[in-house]
């Protein structure tokens, strides 16, 4: 089915999400409005639609201030960090995990570097990752009892996108003080170790609400889901990442908007993907224990860069529903690209359920300029690309 102005629905969709709501960061109130505004959509081109609600954190800060003597140094609140005002803290510093554990830290202020600097730490309850190496830094940390943690972290598109500096710890369920630095600050800082620092972070932790929208449309105890997560990292638009997705979902919507066959059509726009504790995501499989009832999922998620190709993989796919998608995504002008595994596809692979993921050719140049900064906005999208994934999956699904 062609529509002509499915373009410029999807733009004027693209700007709404992006510039019109200012963040959609799980707990903040751009984030119950994207919600909203996604469930009204579906059900005006007439689906049913739940929107299931989990408890979060919101967060705010407003900075900080760090300084050795009459030194300042240039220093980030981690997300969801709790506050602290520390005076006359002694200042240790640790680069490698044997020397955090050899460390005496009680009540003082730790500076992580080095080695410990070099990726993002999994969150404690992340339910899907968390390598040996982080959950032995975190209890380090947690049995030493500094008083606050300074991380000094290094480039690393493979975990943190575009950021730099990256927090090394984005965990509402931590609750030592932390703030984040570049590792050319962490070597200026390194130099006052074993002297007294001060120290202010300043940053709020509030109870909230967000919500999952997921529509159907068909029958049958059979299903078939296309997702997409709707929320976004804290200061960034989150453009590709991934307000285009969750377009797509809506273009969709449209043009699917007959439909009443078997299996069931499910489009879900989970909402925690870059969240510390994936809660949209965790309360859809406590709701859907039974997920052999999928026949399949599409995941869309870092799709409509503006340069390059729009690409999909296949994950657990039968040979012959292997087949058939890999006809009818290449007639609707998406080509086949290597498999990935960072989005919401991947829990359901992890469950044997057969997934294709649909992201960007370019997704190496996204992650080292866009990913999780301000640049990811709505002009590094192309909103024909979202028009033409949206016809390739309709014509997969009818």
């Amino acid at each position: 089915m062609e529509n002509p102005d499915l373009t410029a629905t999807a733009a004027r969709r693209l700007e709404y999400l992006c510039v019109t709501i200012p963040t959609r960061a799980v707990g903040s109130e751009g984030n119950r409005a994207a919600s909203a505004y996604l469930a009204e959509q579906f059900a005006a081109s007439g689906w049913r639609v739940e929107t299931p609600a989990f408890q979060c954190m919101d967060w705010s800060e407003s900075g900080v201030d760090l300084r050795a003597g009459t030194t300042t140094f240039e220093a980030f609140p981690s997300p969801y960090t709790p506050g602290a005002l520390i005076a006359n803290a002694v200042l240790v510093a640790a680069n490698t995990v044997e020397e955090l554990e050899a460390a005496d830290l009680t009540g003082k202020i730790v500076l992580l570097r080095g080695e410990l600097g070099k990726e993002q730490l999994a969150p404690k309850n992340f339910p899907w990752w968390n390598p040996e190496e982080h959950r032995r830094i975190i209890a380090a940390l947690e049995k030493g009892q500094p008083a606050a943690i300074i991380a000094a972290t290094r480039r690393n598109p493979g975990t943190a996108g575009a950021l730099y500096p990256f927090p090394l710890i984005e965990d509402g369920d931590f609750d030592i003080p932390s703030c984040y630095m570049t590792e050319e600050e962490g070597q200026k800082l390194a130099v006052y170790a074993g002297r007294e620092v001060d120290l202010e972070i300043r940053a709020t932790r509030a109870l909230a609400e967000g919500a999952n929208v997921v529509a159907q449309r068909g029958a049958g105890a059979q299903r078939v889901l296309v997702t997409a997560h709707l929320d976004a990292k804290r200061g960034t638009p989150g453009a590709v990442d991934n307000a285009a997705g969750t377009v797509v979902l809506l273009l969709l919507a449209e043009l699917m908007a007959e439909y009443d066959g078997a299996p069931a059509i499910e489009l879900v726009a989970f909402n925690g993907e870059d969240y510390y504790a994936a809660p949209g995501e965790r309360l859809y499989l406590e709701q859907n224990q039974d997920l052999s009832t999928i026949d399949f999922v599409v995941n869309i998620d870092g799709a409509g860069y503006r340069d390059g190709a729009t690409q999909f993989s296949l994950y657990e796919c039968p040979e012959d529903f292997a087949a058939r998608a890999r006809e009818r995504l290449g007639q609707g002008g998406l080509q086949e690209g290597p498999q990935w595994y960072q989005g919401d596809h991947t829990m359901f692979v992890m469950a044997g359920r057969p997934a294709i993921a649909v992201t960007s050719a370019e997704a190496a140049t996204l992650a080292e300029e866009y990913i999780h900064t301000r640049a990811d906005a709505p002009e590094i999208v192309d909103p024909a690309k979202l028009a033409l994934i949206a016809r390739a999956l309709a014509g997969l699904l009818q």
